[in-house]
């Protein structure tokens, strides 16, 4: 699923091995053929002599023709690459629209989250208060023409193209809703993505969030997805919402799972809501003094129990707030180790347009204590650890659950098509239960028992450390390799059966080594040898044994070898 502009993939361009042309753009500097000028302007130019050149000769003698802005692209790409710095990009203007977007949560378009369906594109849901919501674009609505143009055989990409324009300009949309089809006039606008999200839309026409996750002891929960420019409002408007500014919020449940970061200074004034005093965070770096931030009493919040969710994807601005919330005793931590980036990036427009941007690390940032998150290899400590007793891993599989049916509560409707009534929703046991996500169960129960007992009583485990630490993580590393090998082999066999098929053969049917409605899992497998002897018995540990056999020399025995055939 994807908004109708996508950001670009994890912002990170493609990165050449070396120096292939010079900064010319950036730096506003004419090349005549010689370098004998700059070189007459001081040391600091030498730097380009050999760049300029290169540059020079390939642009009058190389044997082919060259993009001009592909080398300028590779130059910029192979200085940052001698950095070794994943923080630090060069976006050049082609990519800047989509690097605005996800950095700032704006845009230009509809506003709707889309996807593909069949030669199609579908509309998984319209944004809160977007043109497509006032509109009448509803969830589940097949897209058939966008301005008379069909999308079918569109991609994704090439659809968002059509929908984007400019603010105040009109689209026409023809959609499949339920057999009906429907043509809708959308005027284009300015989208700001929402980042504070609840834990269910409410049943009614505009589809708001409801954040008082258990309404008997008045405990709210809070979802930031990303720390966008003012992010901090939206999380003060729901705390208001939750009338915790009259005091009147027993507890709250701050979730920063999956919150990859964003602006420091937005960090810093949630924290500041939460405290009336203490160190927030504190920077410092190679150009720049230390700086030290402090909470102040002005709009402090009323005092109550919180709980910080956290994951290993939850990152830079996300580690700033839980790690102040925690060290200053102000919240427990609920979750797992985050992921560990404490540097600072600055931002810098390029070249005489400003279209271009420059994102680098200036600083890094660190925790009250003075400790840095920042990750490396080999280091045994980084990020924000939960709290002790907290500690609450999820497998794959109960991740992907609880991930996918939070996303059903990202939909918006229309009233009353949602299949549970608001009195269950209103029941906090149903909702946790309904929910099937651990993390967030331990979480509200540890804030209902900190009311109940005024003590914060463990609902997890104690974090592992060091060489538990390194263990864990290495059966996690292992166990996505081999995903990856799995993937990997089953492209394979993919492709040499279209190869064969392209080349107009018979293909071989796929391995069936027995009914795929038999789970087996627990079991044991016994080798035996060609002279019957046994070589070995394995227990069966996970449920992919046929899908791993089946990549194996295995066929099933034949009639006349010792086995009678299945039925």
């Amino acid at each position: 699923m994807t908004n109708e502009q996508p950001p670009a993939s994890n912002l990170q361009p493609r990165r050449s091995s070396a120096f292939r042309w010079a900064l010319l753009g950036v730096l506003g500097v004419a090349v005549t053929g010689s370098t004998f000028a700059l070189a007459q302007r001081g040391d600091g130019y030498s730097f380009f002599e050999p760049i300029v050149d290169v540059q020079s000769l390939v642009e009058n003698y190389y044997v082919e023709d060259v993009d001009a802005e592909e080398l300028q692209r590779g130059a910029i790409e192979g200085m940052l690459e001698v950095l070794d710095d994943p923080y630090t990009d060069y976006v050049p203007p082609v990519l800047a629209d989509d690097f605005n977007k996800d950095l700032l949560g704006e845009y230009v378009g509809i506003g709707a989250s889309v996807n593909t369906a069949p030669g199609r594109l579908q509309i998984v849901s319209p944004l809160e208060d977007s043109p497509a919501f006032h509109a009448g674009v509803m969830a589940g609505d097949i897209v058939l023409e966008i301005d008379g143009q069909s999308t079918e055989g569109l991609s994704v990409d090439e659809c968002i193209d059509l929908l984007k324009g400019v603010p105040g300009t009109s689209v026409t949309i023809r959609v499949d809703r339920d057999g009906e089809e429907l043509d809708i006039d959308i005027e284009r606008g300015e989208i700001k993505t929402l980042s504070v999200k609840g834990y269910h839309r409410l049943d009614d026409e505009d589809g708001k969030w409801e954040h008082m996750i258990d309404r008997e002891r008045k405990i709210g929960y809070i979802r930031l997805v990303q720390f966008t420019p003012q992010c901090s409002v939206e999380v003060r408007e729901a705390l208001g919402r939750l009338r915790a500014d009259r005091g009147e919020l027993g507890g709250l449940v701050f979730d920063l799972r999956g919150n990859l970061g964003g602006g420091l200074d937005e960090a810093i004034r949630i924290v500041d809501f939460f405290m009336d005093e203490g160190v927030i965070v504190s920077t410092r770096g190679r150009a720049f003094p230390e700086d030290i931030t402090r909470a102040g009493r002005r709009g402090t919040l009323p005092d109550f129990p919180m709980a910080v969710l956290l994951d290993g994807a939850s990152a830079s601005a996300s580690e700033i707030v839980s790690g102040a919330l925690q060290e200053n005793d102000r919240a427990i931590v609920v979750g797992t180790r985050s992921f560990g980036k404490g540097s600072v990036q600055t931002l810098r427009p390029l070249g005489r347009d400003g279209l271009a941007q420059f994102k680098f690390t200036t600083q890094r940032y660190y925790l009250p204590s003075g400790r840095s998150i920042q990750r490396t290899d080999g280091s045994a400590t980084w990020g924000v650890d939960p709290s002790p007793g907290f500690y609450v891993p999820m497998t794959s599989e109960e991740r992907i659950r609880a991930f996918t049916v939070r996303q059903e509560q990202d939909v918006i409707r229309s009233a009353g098509a949602r299949d549970e009534s608001q009195d269950e929703w209103a029941n906090v046991t149903w909702v946790l239960e309904r929910l099937e996500d651990k993390q967030l169960t331990a979480a509200v129960t540890a804030v209902q028992q900190r009311i109940d007992t005024g003590e914060w009583i463990p609902t997890g485990d104690t974090p592992p450390e060091g060489e538990d630490l390194a263990a864990e993580q290495l059966v996690e590393v292992q166990a996505q390799r081999r995903e990856l090998l799995k993937a990997i082999v089953d492209l394979d066999r993919r492709i040499g059966r279209l190869s064969v098929a392209a080349a107009g053969g018979e293909t071989e049917p796929e391995v069936d080594l027995w009914d795929n409605e038999l789970e087996i899992e627990g079991g044991r497998v016994t080798v035996i040898g060609p002279d019957g002897d046994t070589i070995a018995e394995l227990d069966v540990t996970g449920p992919d044994l046929e899908r791993w056999l089946s990549f194996a020399d295995l066929e099933k025995p034949s009639a006349g070898d010792g086995e009678a055939p299945s039925e």
